[in-house]
């Protein structure tokens, strides 16, 4: 897999969480732990696509 590739599936990744917590957010009685671990992952993506982006 090109860098670039890898770059396009971990934008992928990042929108499908962002839809997800949207998601969390919105549903009654959303749980706050889950909540903050999907913004954790969103920001671990995030910062893997800065990273990764400079090298490109």
């Amino acid at each position: 897999m090109g860098l670039s590739s890898h770059i396009e599936e971990l934008k992928k990744k990042h929108r499908v969480l962002s839809e997800r917590v949207e998601e969390v957010q919105r549903a009654p009685g959303a749980s706050n732990l889950e909540l903050a671990e999907l913004k954790k992952q969103k920001l671990r993506i995030k910062e893997a696509i800065e990273r990764l982006s400079v090298n490109v």
